[in-house]
């Protein structure tokens, strides 16, 4: 559901820091919210600090949140360090694979290019009014 921002209270948090949050912003910006954030019934942030953070930055009024039905203190605090503890970061070598294909897709090589302008070429001589992917 959408929250209107302001109404949402942070209160003492497990993170400290809110690291790279110009990057967050950056990628929400261009990719939307990705995972809501977390909140009790009482809209207390229990997880998002650092989406919260750069939706604000973005000057968003509202965000995407998860209301959590289990609101103890101690359900709470499990639910914060469970969201950011069960985090899996990419390995190098899955990062340079991701990178490198990204790099293909965004630049195709001159062959790619050559059988691309030729596929079109036929197919707009067929007359069809859209092309398929």
């Amino acid at each position: 559901m959408q929250v209107e921002i302001g109404s949402i209270r942070v209160r003492r948090r497990v993170r400290t820091g809110l690291q790279d949050i110009d990057q967050l912003a950056d990628s929400m910006n261009r990719f939307g919210l990705l995972h809501p954030i977390s909140i009790t019934n009482q809209r207390i942030l229990v997880a998002g600090q650092r989406r919260l953070a750069a939706a604000t930055i973005l000057g968003w009024t509202t965000i995407e949140a998860t209301v959590l039905t289990h609101d103890t203190p101690v359900a709470r605090l499990e639910l914060e360090l469970e969201e950011n503890l069960q985090r899996c970061p990419l390995k190098r070598e899955e990062l340079e694979s991701a990178l490198k294909r990204l790099e293909k897709i965004k630049h195709p090589g001159f062959f790619r290019r050559l059988w691309n302008a030729i596929a079109g070429f036929f197919f707009r001589m067929s007359g069809k009014k859209t092309q398929p992917s």
